[in-house]
């Protein structure tokens, strides 16, 4: 077996992009207390744990941008955070950027009355535009930081939000290149992808989602439990570093007018997995069929993330596809593998010389369980490789052997997207992707 090529995509240099790198042992922001020692008995106990819980509103809109929202509302529920999802619409279900279907958790009007220690405004245009224009939001907003507490934005949402509602003055700030000009006029602009003043986070665009996440995880619990929460992200190191994948035995992947690509979903997939294969696939121009396995389209994700399929399972199943991709998360990879219909189809892809993929969970449970790993080398999230019969490329955190692509983990999916793109459209059009996504 010849040694994987390591692919490198490096984006263009650009002026508009200087990064400025936060080596991943270094604070964003802690706070440290005497502490002293207390007998506790068991009602006081559960009281100062109930006490404890961080109350963290997300609100979304139309037109958000869902990796932007989805990421942090996922790892601040890792990390304990009672999250609420509020829609500033009419109704509870908004359609982000790239027509993925998110399900809110309460109105915006239901949260006014409510403390929270944390908002977080996602980015997407017009969606950063909606929160602006929502006096509902706006209100909670500004009541948050008379009060001190944190709040924060990434991407259009610093500028159009933030910026314009004057809760940016004399702070350093981030946001998304193209609105760097706007954003100076409100505060002090700077280009680094996590920012952190004050009371205050920032950041760029959905490629520094994750980065931004963890620093709220930081700011509301310390760097210890933002270090615990991380681990199991599998993010990458170093973002200096150029993206790169292995890949073994290439052969071209091919397609018709535009790449035809299934991603099926259930109760317990891993949101951030899902939700970024679809997003950046859908950027990259191709036909995105986001299909449910469950009786409904809408699913509970792992993080409790509501998110609407665009058809059933049966529906998706009359139509062949360039690809199959399965995101991760445990509860969505056992309803993969116990799904006689989406086994079916996977194993007549491969049957077909077709490319299919899957990562986290799902290369283990699923293409493992069924043969669908026989005479490949396969990569998984870092506890399940031991489950893969040849686990000697397992280390890669993104594998493409011949026609199947696998990866690792939520750390990883951005890099995993941009791997399958790669292959569709090339590596010009893919950079240029990166690029616009701040990775």
């Amino acid at each position: 077996m010849a040694a994987p090529v390591m692919r490198h995509l490096t984006p263009v240099p650009s002026s508009f992009i200087k990064l400025q790198i936060l080596p991943q042992s270094r604070s964003f922001f802690t706070l440290s207390t005497p502490r002293k020692k207390k007998r506790f008995s068991l009602v006081t106990s559960f009281s100062v744990m109930a006490s404890a819980t961080k109350k963290v509103l997300v609100p979304i809109a139309n037109g958000t941008e869902p990796i932007e929202a989805i990421v942090p509302i996922d790892i601040l529920r890792r990390a304990g955070a009672e999250v609420t999802v509020a829609s500033v619409e009419k109704q509870l279900q908004i359609e982000g950027v790239h027509g993925i279907k998110i399900v809110a958790d309460a109105l915006i009007s239901d949260c006014a009355d409510t403390e929270f220690d944390l908002i977080s405004l996602p980015g997407g245009i017009p969606g950063a535009t909606n929160l602006r224009n929502c006096k509902t939001l706006e209100s909670i907003v500004k009541k948050q930081a008379v009060n001190g507490r944190f709040y924060a934005a990434i991407c259009a949402a610093p500028a159009v939000a933030l910026g314009s509602w004057g809760l940016l003055k004399g702070l350093k700030a981030t946001c998304y290149p193209s609105y760097m000009e706007e954003l100076s006029s409100y505060t002090i602009a700077v280009e680094s992808r996590v920012q952190k003043d004050g009371k205050v986070v920032t950041s760029r665009g959905p490629g520094t989602a994750i980065e931004y996440a963890v620093a709220l995880v930081e700011q509301l619990y310390g760097k210890e439990k933002a270090d615990e929460v991380s681990g199991p992200l599998v993010m990458r190191p170093n973002h200096s570093e150029e993206f790169a994948f292995a890949e073994l035995n290439s052969v071209n992947w091919t397609f018709t007018s535009k790449p035809q690509i299934l991603v099926p979903i259930a109760n317990g997939s891993e949101e951030i997995e899902a939700a970024t294969i679809i997003d950046v696939l859908r950027r990259a121009n191709a036909q995105v069929v986001v299909a449910s396995l469950e009786d409904t389209l809408e699913i509970f994700a792992s993080r409790k993330v509501k998110l609407v399929a665009d058809v059933l399972l049966d529906e998706a199943a009359k139509q062949s596809y360039d690809l199959i991709v399965l995101p991760g998360g445990l509860g969505g990879a056992q309803a993969f593998a116990n799904s006689e219909k989406l086994v079916d189809m996977l194993k007549k892809q491969r049957e077909s010389s077709k490319p299919y993929g899957a990562m986290c969970a799902s290369p283990a449970l699923v293409l493992e369980h069924h043969g669908l790993l026989k005479g490949k080398k396969a990569t998984a999230f870092p506890a399940m490789c031991n489950k893969l019969s040849d686990p000697s490329e397992a280390e890669n955190r993104v594998l493409i052997d011949g026609n199947l692509v696998t990866s690792r983990g939520p750390g990883t999916t951005m890099e995993f997207a941009l791997a399958i793109a790669d292959k569709f459209i090339g590596r010009k059009e893919v950079l240029e992707l990166a690029k616009k996504m701040v990775f």
